[in-house]
């Protein structure tokens, strides 16, 4: 008796702290598992080769955004060699700035000034067949009626036009001889690597033109200067310091900047 009631009254022996115990090994049904596969791969869902996919069209059938995006930083970044080569800008900046050099005034107004003018009248000038361009070519594309390719052959046509009418057929034939082909048939067969460079020159010749008349009546301002101070015995006075307030009154009197920019238009005009 006294041996049983020494067990029953015995207090329970203290786990070791040196030994850890988790709840699995306390666990009387813990033991070793069987383990699971793992799952099958996803097959792809279109079949070929793996690669990136680029979407061209959106849902409805026109150009997606990134590749509207696209073409719009490409005519970014061609924008200035188009307007130098296959606009009026250049014609226009050249007689602005020989108009400036015949009143002896080479940096008044200054070159950012004269390009600024000549961006705006070049707009102005083009207004129409920009704005054709926008109708026949990138609308339709943007409307999902063209491709790219149909897009820029549309586009091209009106621009195409514009430098045949303001070319002359000599400076056609010449680059056409240049390149070794044959004579075309009519402008519209006119390729444009030989269109545009003719239309360049074409372009500097008128501008020349137009610069050589209105350096004329300057020239014979500086004449008159240069005769008065030799007969006068000053040949020690610059003859540009004297006829250099008569050739600015000259231009203002007679409206200068009105007549040159009037005549450039209407160059283009046919009138």
């Amino acid at each position: 008796m006294l041996g049983i009631a020494g067990t029953a009254n015995a207090q329970p022996i203290p786990p070791d702290p040196g030994v850890t115990t988790t709840q699995e090994q306390n666990n009387p049904n813990f033991g070793p598992t069987q383990p699971t596969a793992p799952d099958e791969p996803v097959p792809p869902a279109t079949d070929g080769p793996p690669g990136a996919a680029i979407t061209i069209n959106g849902a409805d059938g026109r150009p997606s955004t990134a590749v509207t995006t696209l073409v719009g930083i490409t005519l970014l970044s061609v924008a200035p060699a188009l307007l130098l080569m296959m606009t009026s800008f250049t014609k226009i900046f050249v007689v602005l700035a020989m108009a400036r050099n015949a009143i002896g005034l080479p940096n008044v107004p200054p070159n950012q000034v004269l390009a600024g003018l000549a961006l705006f009248l070049t707009f102005f000038i083009m207004g129409p067949v920009l704005t054709e361009i926008n109708n026949i070519g990138v609308q339709p594309y943007l409307n999902g009626e063209l491709d790219f390719t149909g897009a820029m052959e549309a586009g091209s046509k009106p621009l195409q036009t514009f430098m045949g009418a303001h070319t002359r057929q000599e400076d056609i034939a010449l680059m056409t001889r240049a390149a070794g082909q044959e004579n075309p048939k009519d402008l519209a067969s006119v390729p444009l690597t030989t269109l545009i460079p003719a239309f360049m020159i074409s372009e500097l010749r008128a501008a020349f033109i137009i610069g050589f008349v209105i350096f004329i009546p300057f020239l014979i301002i500086d004449i008159v200067a240069s005769s008065v101070l030799m007969s006068m015995g000053m040949m020690m006075l610059p003859p540009v310091m004297v006829s250099l307030p008569f050739k600015i009154l000259l231009f203002v009197l007679v409206d200068g900047w009105g007549l040159v920019i009037t005549s450039l238009i209407k160059s283009y005009q046919g009138g």
